[in-house]
């Protein structure tokens, strides 16, 4: 055990209450790596916190122990002497009060007030248990609910009300419980967060809260009710992400009512219809390449130039130490290329029948299931196996694989992105798709009119394209019309003017970073106090 004591008061009043003029230091233990300061307070009297009268009589004293910050990575305790003093006002309510402390610490608090705000900022950045384990590392000793409750005793922060408020909901529990939060657009700061995501406490914030002017949301129904009851004056803008996402998934279902076109039919055929064409030319036109055609070559020439000699082919055997069948078969070999020996595949079953699978392969039927069917319905002699193994070989064959169709995702993203940004391939599938089906032609028309309004803010001719879209009876786009139909004075508002709920995007970007640090299990309280404060 080490024990130093230490009684240089003015230095550690200078070190320790630095700017507190009321506390002085008695004594200082050192001892287990804990720093422990005695000290009292200096002067003679306070005033009563009820009639403000100064009181100096003492009516008994006791001991307060005070966490503090660290010191030089040892803990530090301040044991500070509270005298409880006697009001002597007979009015006065209160018989007695404790000495206060305002600048050290608050009331009933173990932490001192410089510990207590470290503990709060260490909270906010990363909530209970990651800040737990932070704040072990430079010696506060905090566990994650000390973190957390600093946290919550904190004050929500004042704002004014914002003249272009921002509304769209966030996922507390992911298709279960939603929460509004509400941003000023004009500031990007996130200025409350309600329970839900209905009309009624969004009406009655905006009730409570007069002045908005602008309310951009997404075009949720009980958003612009709440909105419409809440601040019957303001400008209500539908954004035009949720617009352009709406309509992409209104593309969506119509390429899904048309996807029979995105398959080339193709004839399923018959056992006794033509096979594949086999490509011209002989095989053995073709001269062998590779290191094993040298060494046939080289082997072969020095065959035949120790026959020239005289030797006989037992001689050349025991001479280059081959085998006699070895020596035989390039002495019997007028040419070299006769020497290599082709590994011809087994007769099987399955023969007769490969033009038809592999014609079918090509065709776009790759079940092997299905193909297996078509033999066995023939009456042909072929086992599962056998069918399973000549497609993958087809599939390992890059010249053989059939070019995959494209997909009702793939032709939605062809009509909704910017022609500008797809490839050569895609503009040739997407020109061939809308020449064979004329009704996405006419989708692909509406999408990119209503681009260019979103684009060029053209929200004056939004009208005559619900018009245009509710004549074409598209599936898809006629409801997506109808809808705009319905939100019409926001809709075009969001296609003219400039506000939209990006920031609004951002904060509930914000919000899921929270919600990660939280793990998941913070209430809605919490929650909110984690978004206000951040």
């Amino acid at each position: 055990m080490v024990l130093v004591m230490q009684t240089d008061a003015p230095f550690w009043d200078s070190l320790v209450f630095d700017g507190i003029d009321d506390v002085e230091v008695e004594a200082v233990t050192v001892a287990f790596g804990t720093v422990e300061v005695v000290a009292r307070g200096r002067m003679a009297g306070a005033a009563c916190p009820d009639c403000g009268r100064f009181a100096d009589r003492v009516h008994d004293r006791y001991q307060r122990r005070l966490k503090d910050l660290p010191l030089a990575e040892q803990g530090f305790v301040i044991r500070l002497m509270v005298r409880r003093f006697i009001c002597r006002s007979a009015d006065c309510p209160r018989r007695t009060f404790a000495e206060p402390f305002s600048r050290l610490a608050a009331p009933y608090a173990r932490f001192t007030t410089r510990l207590n705000r470290a503990l709060e900022r260490v909270g906010l950045a990363l909530a209970g248990r990651a800040g737990a384990r932070l704040a072990a590392q430079p010696g506060f000793g905090a566990g994650r609910m000390t973190l957390l409750r600093r946290v919550m005793a904190l004050p929500d922060p004042r704002f004014s009300t914002p003249r272009v408020l921002g509304v769209d909901d966030f996922a507390i529990r992911r298709g279960q419980t939603y929460s509004t939060v509400l941003t000023s657009i004009e500031d990007h700061r996130v200025v409350d967060v309600l329970p839900t995501r209905e009309a009624g406490p969004l009406a009655a914030w905006l009730d409570c809260h007069p002045g908005v002017e602008i309310i951009c949301r997404d075009r949720a129904g009980a958003y612009a009710e709440g909105a419409r009851r809440g601040a019957p004056d303001a400008l209500q803008v539908a954004d035009r992400f949720h617009l352009w996402q709406g309509l992409g998934r209104a593309v969506e279902t119509c390429v899904a009512a048309h996807r029979d076109c995105l398959r080339t039919p193709a004839p399923s055929g018959t056992l006794t219809e033509a096979t594949r064409p086999t490509s011209g030319g002989s095989q053995d036109d073709a001269e062998p390449v590779g290191r094993r055609a040298a060494r046939k070559k080289a082997a072969h020439a020095l065959v035949h130039e120790m026959l020239a000699q005289g030797h006989s082919r037992r001689a050349i055997a025991r001479h280059l130490g081959w085998g006699l069948n070895t020596v035989l078969r390039y002495a019997n070999a007028s040419r070299w290329q006769d020497t290599i020996r082709e590994n011809r595949p087994r007769p099987s079953r399955l023969d007769p029948y490969k033009p038809y699978l592999e014609r079918r392969f090509t065709e776009g039927c790759t079940s092997v299931t299905r193909l297996h069917g078509e033999l066995v319905a023939e009456q042909a002699p072929v086992t599962y196996g056998m069918v399973r193994a000549h497609i993958a070989s087809l599939r390992r064959d890059p010249s053989a694989t059939p070019p995959r169709p494209a997909t009702v995702r793939q032709v939605t993203g062809w009509l909704t992105r910017h022609p500008a940004t797809l490839s050569e391939e895609d503009r040739i599938g997407l020109k061939d798709l809308l020449t064979r089906r004329p009704e996405l032609d006419t989708a692909a028309g509406h999408v990119r009119d209503f681009g260019e309004m979103l684009t060029d803010r053209l929200g004056a001719t939004l009208p005559a394209w619900i018009d245009a879209a509710e004549a074409s009876e598209l599936p898809g786009l006629t409801g997506f019309a109808l809808h705009l139909r319905r939100d019409l004075d926001a809709v075009i508002a969001g296609l003219t003017l400039d506000w939209s709920s990006g920031s609004v995007e951002g904060a509930v970007n914000r919000i899921k970073k929270i919600k990660r640090q939280l793990y998941g299990r913070a209430g809605f309280h919490l929650l909110r106090k984690m978004i206000l404060l951040q």
